[in-house]
């Protein structure tokens, strides 16, 4: 009797080898679209399920499983996917939404402090020869307002962090409720009166968040921090902002169009810049890996998905 099989679209760790385990130990059996060679739309014909990392699952590929039953996301959002089609067609849709709130509000912090106590700047300075200890234009941390645009699971955390070393911090959020240890605020307020914006909104299907009049509102030696969505922020405005001197800098995991990052944030000193890591570290990804592989077996044994999409 052959085993019900499950594709995979991508990954963003060496193998599949704790997929293939829980899979295989479950009864199903892991078929990848890297490793195999052939593209995804040939291969899902007779498949039960479908995980993805950052691959595209579009209508086409949902409408090409005959045998589909759901479709699950390595990661926090669900952007990459047809859900409204997926939906249609009766399929389950899964993810983890809560699997690196760690990792992310470290990251974030982790630029801001960076970026404020000169460590990036400061280190290529001497790597270029340069010993110059006045050039260093650093801050007291806890002098500091912090903005944490989107208060949800990620962006609660990242503002506790920023409390415990002593910043206020303010909050946007229209849909998230009230809360310590972030005193919640008007966009305006936040754009107004943040030393550091950091970004934990999910992505909107109207374009980019922030805009030219975003970056009008913001203090001149304000820093912009993205761990959360490259499409949040338009390229050329952020370009154009840092040039003119409407913010101080921008620190960012996560950039439109990568992993083709624009020249001129590539060369800026006004920029700190890592390659989409900030969900990663050795437990986040196990977890990873292990929570999303559970819930197709579950959904496939017919069991209720322990992380369903919802809506």
């Amino acid at each position: 009797m052959s085993r019900e099989r499950v594709l995979v679209m991508d990954y963003a760790w060496p193998d599949l080898s704790l997929e293939a385990q829980i899979l295989d130990e479950a009864g199903f059996e892991l078929v990848s679209v890297v490793d195999d060679g052939r593209p995804a739309h040939e291969l899902v014909g007779d498949c039960a399920a479908i995980m993805t990392c950052w691959a595209l699952v579009p209508a086409e590929l949902l409408q090409a499983g005959s045998n589909l039953r759901m479709v699950a996301r390595f990661g926090v959002g669900t952007d990459n996917i047809d859900v409204k089609e997926a939906r249609r067609l009766g399929l389950e849709v899964t993810y983890v939404p809560d699997y690196c709130m760690e990792e992310v509000s470290d990251h974030a912090v982790g630029l801001a402090l960076a970026w404020f106590r000169g460590i990036v700047t400061l280190d290529r300075m001497i790597r270029a020869g340069q010993w110059d200890p006045s050039a260093a234009k650093l801050r007291r941390m806890s002098a500091l307002t912090v903005g944490v645009w989107g208060y949800g699971r990620i962006g609660r955390r990242t503002a506790e962090k920023f409390a415990a070393l002593g910043c206020r911090v303010i909050a946007h959020d229209p849909f998230a409720p009230a809360g310590p240890p972030a005193e919640l605020v008007d966009l305006d307020q936040l754009l107004t009166q943040s030393d550091i914006i950091t970004l934990h909104m999910p992505p909107s299907p109207d374009g980019p968040a922030v805009t030219s009049e975003i970056f009008a509102s913001m203090k001149p030696d304000a820093l912009l921090v993205n761990t959360a969505r490259g499409a949040l922020v338009d390229n050329d405005n952020l370009i154009r902002a840092l040039e003119t001197g409407q913010i101080g800098g921008a620190a960012l995991d996560v950039v439109a169009g990568e992993p083709d990052i624009p020249l001129a944030l590539v060369e800026s000193p006004k920029t700190i810049l890592t390659p989409h890591v900030a969900f990663s570290s050795r437990e986040s990804v196990v977890e990873l890996r292990r929570r999303t592989a559970e819930d197709v077996v579950r959904v496939l044994r017919g069991e209720p998905a322990r992380n369903p999409f919802p809506g």
